[in-house]
């Protein structure tokens, strides 16, 4: 989270970015900043990779 304003000149703007962690939390913050500083095609993966591992895959590892 804190080298993303750093990091801006490394996401793509004319593509969707997807942000994760692990539960959606902070990457929903992140998400709403990146919205904030123009970022028009910005992708919460809500429930984070925990969810997605729980619903979608579940050869991701889940962690504690």
């Amino acid at each position: 989270m804190n080298s993303v304003p750093e990091r801006l000149h490394e996401l793509p703007r004319d593509r969707t970015v997807i942000v994760y962690c692990h539960h959606g939390s902070r990457s929903a913050m992140v998400a709403a900043y990146l919205e904030t500083e123009g970022f028009s095609r910005v992708v919460n993966l809500r429930g984070g990779i925990d969810a997605w591992s729980a619903c979608v895959d579940p050869r991701v590892v889940r962690y504690g």
